[in-house]
């Protein structure tokens, strides 16, 4: 029996080391209109970007003339990783490893590549999360899992422990099947959330999120908003640990665990690194994303969120690792956060 191209095309993604992969018809989104909502509420925060180009990423065909279709391939990451000391448990499990635009991005390129040499006069294009594209709702018309209450896409094996990625092709490819609302009336997330970022079943406000004053959010956090990061220095998982389905999270990438490179690194050794060993350390890290300066401000919060759990060398670090008045107001802060009631503020 020949086999269909989509199917052809799938197993050459699950070849280049993709988890699993899916096909999707190319069009109109479904959730286009809510998108512009959710711009025009101010719902995206301080991510301009999110405003630009929406009509893209409301319509997949703008990016590619022509598209048709979207192979769209998920990559698991390790949901049971074991994270040691203090820093690295306030890490996202996504980010404790190798970039994954890099780790993803080279793979769609070469599925582009053949798609285009294999079937000529067929155009490709890949794309990981820095494209504008819906790649939840792509990937949930591919089958590779339906949209939870936490906005994240939930599938009955690995859960949300994945990241997406997708090639849209000219090709025309029969697709694939949807899977059922995963959420029932659970609302888990919802209620984990400690910001009321999910304000709602299916809907984000980025202004409430952590992962979006830890990652995206440039200069110094507001007094209340730090007071609600629960420690977190980059990103947050808090609504996916919540999530039933993610209670046995399948075997992720070798890649996305937690670098050799970085895994000694506390709260104390990441507010004393120097701007040479920053680059030595992260080289080839999502976390570059928050930039040193956002990495050192999250940590001087995350040091004032566990009063009373401070060892020596963060105590060490607080006295000499500040860099400029907002770094030395944030350290005082957490200083004064573990001093005892009944006495002065040592340093």
């Amino acid at each position: 029996m020949e086999l269909s191209r989509g199917t052809i095309l799938k197993t050459w993604a699950l070849d280049l080391g993709f988890h699993r992969a899916g096909v999707a018809s190319v069009g109109a989104a479904e959730t286009g209109d809510a998108l512009r909502r959710w711009v025009a509420e101010g719902r995206h925060a301080g991510m301009v970007y999110m405003a630009r180009r929406v009509e893209e990423r409301a319509d997949p065909r703008l990016l590619l003339p022509g598209a048709r279709s979207a192979v769209c391939v998920a990559l698991h990451y390790a949901g049971d990783e074991e994270a040691p000391g203090d820093l690295w448990p306030r890490v996202a499990r996504y980010a404790r490893g190798r970039d994954y635009h890099n780790l993803m991005g080279r793979r769609l390129k070469k599925l582009a590549r053949r798609i285009e040499e294999a079937f000529p006069g067929a155009r490709a294009k890949p794309c990981v999360d820095t494209a504008p594209v819906l790649e939840r709702e792509l990937a949930a018309r591919a089958g590779l899992g339906a949209v939870g209450k936490n906005t994240m896409l939930l599938h009955p094996e690995p859960g949300s422990w994945f990241l997406l990625g997708e090639v849209l092709t000219t090709l025309e490819l029969d697709p694939d099947s949807r899977l059922a609302d995963p959420c029932g009336s659970c609302t888990r997330c919802l209620d984990a959330c400690p910001t009321g970022a999910l304000d709602a079943p299916y809907r984000l406000d980025s202004e409430r999120c952590i992962s979006y004053w830890t990652i995206e959010h440039r200069g110094a956090i507001p007094e209340e908003r730090a007071d609600q990061l629960a420690g977190w220095v980059f990103g947050c998982d808090l609504c996916q640990e919540a999530c039933p389905w993610n209670e046995r999270p399948a075997t992720g990438h070798p890649e996305l665990a937690l670098s050799a490179t970085r895994r000694d690194l506390d709260l104390a050794g990441l507010l004393s690194l120097g701007e040479e060993e920053y680059r030595e350390r992260f080289r080839g890290s999502a976390m570059q994303r928050a930039r040193r300066e956002g990495l050192r401000r999250n940590a001087l919060v995350a040091a004032a969120a566990a009063p009373g759990g401070r060892s020596e060398a963060l105590a060490r670090a607080l006295d000499e690792a500040p860099e400029g008045p907002a770094e030395r107001a944030l350290a005082a802060r957490a200083k004064a956060r573990s001093a005892p009631s009944d006495g002065p503020v040592s340093g």
